[in-house]
């Protein structure tokens, strides 16, 4: 079986975010950027199904500026067999991703898409259910656990009251929830072996793919702060504040 991951290069989650002075946008200059946890627990199953001897081959993709193949090489620390790396620096839409997606899924033929269900940035949750239209293929979300049995994908999902499995029929996409598993630290020899694993760089325009934008950002702003909490020295004080300075009591 072979697998396809698509990670996005995002800013890491444990940097504070700050809004630029004009409100235009995120800054990013001299902000460190990590590969988007939700795909990074994709890219950790997938190196979890090939271990097991499920899969034969792994294969990592992106699209996005010439610094994103910092992440490539990361998933190829991870385990993934080799990448490939799409040059854009267009902020891509969820519709051009799933159509670029599905380009690269003609040319490399996999069994199985994993992506995270959604990123950090967007926070869209569209990718993975685009794809799997314009492939046709079986489409699980919000993984929690996967397992392949008699050749036959079986995910269990979490939904309001319990749990639900799936089961398909190969090829499919599935995307990953947080659950799915904890992903493992890159070793320092996996990160030397790493950079001699094929990584294949092309333009983004050599897929063929219109880049078409269906919103455009009108700008970003901070939430705005959270005053401080104050103490109250009796029930009937909370009472009497959330009724006539908080008014959420009638």
């Amino acid at each position: 079986m072979k697998l396809l991951v698509a990670i996005k290069r995002v800013v890491d989650y444990n940097v504070k975010i700050r809004v630029k002075g004009d409100g235009s946008d995120v800054e990013l200059a001299n902000v460190k950027m990590g590969i988007n946890p939700f795909c990074e627990i994709a890219v950790e199953e997938g190196v979890r199904l090939r271990e097991a001897g499920i899969a034969s081959e792994l294969v990592v993709v992106t699209f996005g500026p010439d610094a994103a193949a910092e992440q490539l090489r990361y998933a190829l620390a991870l385990g993934a067999d080799r990448a490939r790396h799409y040059v854009t620096d267009e902020m891509l839409a969820p519709l051009t991703v799933a159509r670029a997606l599905h380009q690269v899924c003609e040319l490399e033929q996999p069994d199985l898409v994993l992506l995270g269900k959604q990123s950090i940035d967007s926070d869209n949750n569209q990718v993975a259910q685009m794809l799997a239209a314009l492939n046709e293929w079986p489409l699980a979300t919000c993984a929690s656990v996967l397992k392949v049995e008699a050749g036959e994908l079986l995910v269990t999902r979490e939904i309001d009251g319990g749990l639900e499995t799936l089961g398909m029929l190969l090829p499919a996409v599935v995307s990953a929830d947080l659950r799915l598993n904890e992903p493992r630290f890159a070793s320092l020899p996996n990160i030397m072996k790493a950079k001699r694993k094929p990584l294949d760089s092309a333009p983004f325009s050599t897929l063929a793919v219109e880049v078409a934008n269906q919103t455009r950002l009108l700008g970003v702003m901070a939430p705005p702060a959270r005053s401080a909490g104050i103490k109250v020295g009796s029930v009937d004080e909370l009472v009497d504040k959330l009724k006539h300075e908080a008014k959420v009591l009638p």
